[in-house]
């Protein structure tokens, strides 16, 4: 590669995440506990999103409730302001399900990927020890 492409790509950055990641990061999210917004900003940091655009996030939440994949209702609170929590569905789980498949499948491409990379031979099917042939 040449020197000029590298520095290119370094400036530029390169996306690490898969397209759509977000709606999976919030589901997976509010499947171990009902959330709002903000919280579901702060914990979206550790999948990448260190610095989300809140209208992008809210935006999201909002085609996945009419997805039908999270509901929401207004939770009030003696200390503040009325906010929405949202919740996923039994949708929403189906939909879960299908990403970690498909990023399972993802995953062993990269193993492998990244086996040859390094000049490691790829493992073969007895080495395997997770049921697939």
């Amino acid at each position: 590669m040449e020197a000029g492409v590298m520095s290119k790509e370094k400036k530029r950055g390169v996306e690490v995440r898969p397209r759509n990641w977000l709606v999976p990061v919030i589901l997976l999210t509010l499947r171990q506990w009902n959330s709002y917004g903000y919280e579901l900003m702060e914990r979206a940091a550790a999948f990448g999103f260190e610095a989300i655009n809140p209208g992008t996030l809210y935006r999201t939440l909002r085609q996945m409730e009419k997805e039908g994949i999270v509901e929401s209702t207004w939770e009030t609170s003696k200390g503040g302001p009325a906010r929405r929590m949202y919740t996923i569905t039994d949708a929403g789980e189906a939909y879960l399900d299908f990403w970690a498949d498909a990023l399972e499948q993802y995953r062993r491409n990269m193993d492998t990927f990244f086996r040859l990379y390094t000049g490691r031979p790829l493992r073969n099917e007895e080495e395997k020890g997770d049921g697939e042939k």
